[in-house]
């Protein structure tokens, strides 16, 4: 059954991060905007190599989620605590830049993401125990071992339908809460 837990994370963070990373290189235009919301979150940063070094680490999850599990899950944490802790930075400070967390959306940065940031780094922790708990060698498949196909169906399908609900927050947010308050 933890297998099929960390395989269903494992999908959730592929995923998000796999919309992540396309919604970024689609094109100059969203690649510029993503790199101009870096110096509005951690001002200190140079925005042209921040923005390259995240979308390096969210283009190199998904693949080391699968082949390296281990690796991935760790890759995943830390980029999420990153995420958490400029998001947190940029909230307390008062700086209310747009999220380009996938791509384009001009909703400012809130609460809610701060919390999205925060569950999927505690996951990708939870999943990188996991998969030191059941043995750190292998791909993601072969820690799955003898799993029973509908398993994986439904921990795959699990995974995707949480990755929905991380990608479109924004417009969850908007449509079930106060959309001045994402």
């Amino acid at each position: 059954m933890a297998d099929l837990i960390v395989f269903a994370v494992a999908v959730l963070l592929a995923e998000v991060f796999a919309v992540s990373a396309a919604g970024k290189i689609r094109g100059r235009t969203a690649f510029a905007g993503f790199a101009g919301s870096v110096p509005r979150l951690v001002p200190r940063l140079p925005a042209r190599p921040a923005a390259v070094a995240v979308l390096a680490g969210e283009l190199a999850t998904p693949p080391l989620l699968l082949i390296a599990p281990a690796a991935g899950f760790a890759l995943a944490a830390l980029l999420l605590a990153a995420f958490g802790a400029a998001i947190g930075a940029a909230l307390r400070t008062g700086r209310r830049a747009p999220c380009r967390c996938f791509g384009t959306s001009a909703a400012p940065l809130g609460p809610a993401h701060l919390v999205r940031a925060a569950l999927l780094a505690a996951l990708a922790a939870a999943g990188a125990a996991g998969v030191l708990l059941t043995g750190p060698t292998g791909t993601l498949f072969a820690l799955l071992g003898g799993a029973e196909a509908s398993g994986l169906a439904v921990a795959a399908a699990a995974g995707s339908a949480l990755a929905v609900v991380a990608v479109f927050l924004d417009d969850l947010v908007f449509l079930f809460g106060d959309p001045g308050r994402i």
